[in-house]
């Protein structure tokens, strides 16, 4: 499996050259592309060939383009990620409503009980109620839950005057951790044959990644933790690193300790499992382990 989550963070040029990638500097460096799980271009001074970005496609190695602001903007996705991606498409968008629902039934409610763990793990309080929420889970979430927790949890770690919506040093790590996570999801879902359009709860016309929205819920509390930890002043070059290494963390999930890249990768298709199945107990979920 690959492992390698390659930033290009100044200028330079990229091409392809016996399955390597070359980055052309003052000095060469090859990287062999069978080790590449992501690329991140986070200069906008940087050229690339498009014999290069042809075979990242085509070997469904992640590249993410970031922002003159080093954020990430847009990202290269194959027209076919599978052999039978039409067949794939078909089957999603004849997922009946029932099956999605139960799906993300326990999406959230995974998604509410790590949030629940880790506040209990920086002893605060609050994670009491989100056990309440946890317990009086409806069906599809009928009744919000995870738009109560939500509103309990960050409050809880960040302070009772902190709010998604504000310009802070906090929500700009946030959004750009999700962003790296979203980009993983993304990549394995167009992997897997699917189309990252069609969601199983999100919905948004305006949004190209609905279904990658979905899967990535519990997998938020990863850049939470992150983000927690680092005492954050000011989030530059160095904490944005920090917060592409995430992925290079391990978890553990169907038994076995795994980066999370791969623990993204097994889950997604355990989800497909579950819904094409009609069983949820084929969904994988992951644990931290401290």
């Amino acid at each position: 499996m690959s492992w390698r989550v390659v930033v290009i963070t100044s200028n330079a040029k990229l091409d392809l050259s016996l399955n390597h990638l070359v980055i052309r500097r003052e000095t060469v460096v090859k990287i062999n592309l069978s080790e590449i799980r992501m690329l991140m271009i986070e200069s906008t001074a940087v050229s690339m060939t498009a014999a290069l970005m042809v075979e990242l496609v085509k070997r469904k190695i992640k590249v993410v383009l970031c922002d003159e602001k080093c954020n990430p903007n847009c990202e290269l996705l194959p027209y076919y990620g599978s052999h039978d991606t039409s067949s794939k498409i078909r089957t999603q968008i004849q997922w009946r409503t029932y099956e999605k629902q139960l799906v993300w039934t326990e999406i959230v409610r995974d998604k509410i009980v790590k949030q629940k763990d880790f506040l209990k793990q920086q002893g605060r309080e609050e994670y009491q109620t989100l056990e309440n929420y946890i317990n009086e889970m409806a069906f599809a979430d009928e009744t919000n839950r995870e738009g109560h927790a939500a509103k309990v949890y960050f409050n809880a770690l960040f302070g009772q005057h902190f709010s998604r919506s504000d310009e802070s040093v906090i929500n700009a790590a946030l959004n750009y951790g999700y962003a790296i996570i979203l980009s993983a999801f993304s990549r394995e879902i167009v992997a897997n044959g699917y189309l990252t359009q069609i969601g199983l709860f999100h919905d948004n016309m305006f949004n190209n990644f609905n279904l990658a929205s979905d899967l990535m819920e519990p997998y938020r509390i990863l850049v939470d933790r992150k983000v927690l930890s680092m005492d954050l002043i000011s989030f530059e070059r160095e904490e944005k690193m920090e917060m592409v290494n995430l992925l290079n963390h391990q978890v553990l999930i169907d038994g076995k300790k795994q980066y999370v890249t791969n623990a993204i990768s097994i889950y997604t298709r355990s989800i497909f499992e579950a819904i094409n199945e009609k069983d949820i107990s084929q969904i994988k979920l992951y644990r931290y382990e401290l």
